[in-house]
């Protein structure tokens, strides 16, 4: 019985697996996703590899994790040739996500190799100038691009496909000037490829510009709202982290992220939780590039389980098994908070959005629920923690 279970699993993921090939993937390609565990494509992944593989421009709006770096990548990897310059430019928010973005296509492309470049600010410039010189594919932020335009470091006479990844946050981020400054030396008849998790006039009226009759394709959020419990609890700032403290010994949490509005608090509060005894690390703008490396990837491993971030720093991180997010800061607009709490509850797993609230918390609070489902949670009691830093209590 078992082994006819067996075989029927088999064929089932076999099947579903050929759904990859049915959209018109190549055997290099299809080996590569088999060797990395994938089983079938995600919803943003049907729609747009087709066009992709076509030539044809896309603007699509799609959330962080559901799969949109194959989507826009697998046509960039078949149709590109080893040796033949940069043929494409992925033009991403954050250094992270530039790092994230480089290695998955590094993965999907270790079949027919192509050289893929990250080059983003932070780092030495210099290896990159001789990592560019033989690159095929470049994944970069608009600011270290506009450096390498400037020393003539780059070039795009052979580039065949832009793609603009996350392009909401590039406006939210102030880089739209920065980007329509590379879209100008990037050759007129090309592919461009938008990615977005929201489609707001400033992306379509993006889109109108720099893309000729783009598909439009909008997948529904990745985040479960069956499967996603939001609450709140309400308590004096004096106590706020000791409430966080209580929450992660006591919730059940496989990883938790933990967002902070500022620098200052976040490591303040990774620093504090360290002496509660519990394993955090923390990233933002301020840490340097190679410690965000090595945080990230300690996080990843889960030899941490516990992320306090800035949003900017959090931003474009694909990492699975978050299982809690906590608001120990309240964002500014409900936007934010649905990137926030979009992290947990993702492929059909269960997830938690905690949010911990002051006084002073209460404004921006009232922005945020009036766009969101979110129960008011019965706060326990708890012992004042022992803060160890030179911050006003009243933020703890």
């Amino acid at each position: 019985m078992k082994d006819i279970e067996s075989k029927e699993n088999h064929k089932l993921n076999e099947l579903n697996f050929n759904l990859f090939r049915e959209l018109g993937l190549r055997e290099p390609i299809l080996s590569a996703l088999k060797q990395q565990g994938f089983e079938k494509p995600t919803l943003i992944q049907e729609k747009t590899i087709p066009l992709a593989l076509a030539g044809k421009d896309i603007m699509a709006g799609s959330a962080t994790g559901s799969g949109k770096t194959l989507a826009f990548g697998a046509g960039i990897i078949q149709n590109a040739k080893r040796g033949n310059g940069i043929q494409a430019l992925i033009l991403t928010p954050t250094r992270e996500l530039a790092e994230q973005v480089s290695n998955s296509l590094k993965l999907f492309s270790a079949r027919q190799p192509l050289k893929v470049v990250a080059v983003y600010g932070g780092v030495s410039i210099n290896p990159q100038i001789r990592e560019l010189k033989r690159a095929d594919v470049v994944v970069g932020t608009p600011g270290r691009i506009l450096d390498h335009i400037s020393k003539k470091t780059i070039r795009f006479d052979k580039l065949k496909t832009l793609v603009l990844d996350e392009a909401d946050r590039m406006f939210d981020m102030g880089f739209v000037c920065d980007v329509e400054k590379i879209i100008k030396r990037c050759p007129e008849q090309r592919q461009t490829l938008l990615f977005s998790a929201t489609l707001s006039s400033e992306i379509n009226n993006l889109a109108k510009k720099h893309t000729t009759e783009a598909a439009r394709i909008v997948t529904k959020a990745f985040v479960d709202p069956q499967k996603l419990t939001q609450v709140c609890y309400e308590i004096s700032g004096g106590l706020k982290f000791s409430l966080l403290v209580h929450l992660l010994k006591h919730e059940s949490a496989e990883l938790g992220m933990v967002f902070c509005n500022t620098r200052r608090n976040t490591d303040l509060i990774a620093k504090n939780l360290k002496h509660s005894g519990i394993e955090a690390i923390a990233i933002h703008g301020g840490i340097s590039q190679d410690k965000r490396n090595r945080a990230i990837k300690h996080f990843h491993a889960k030899k941490a389980r516990v992320l306090v971030c800035t949003d900017v720093a959090a931003r474009g991180l694909d990492i699975k098994g978050v299982s809690h997010v906590y608001n120990y800061d309240i964002p500014a607009d409900s936007k934010q908070y649905i990137h926030r709490i979009g992290r947990t509850a993702r492929a059909g797993e269960k997830g938690k959005a905690i949010n911990i609230l002051s006084t002073r918390d209460q404004e921006k609070f009232s922005r945020v629920i009036k766009y969101n489902s979110i129960a008011k949670a019965k706060t326990p009691y708890v012992e004042r923690a022992n803060v160890r830093s030179q911050a006003n209590s009243r933020s703890y």
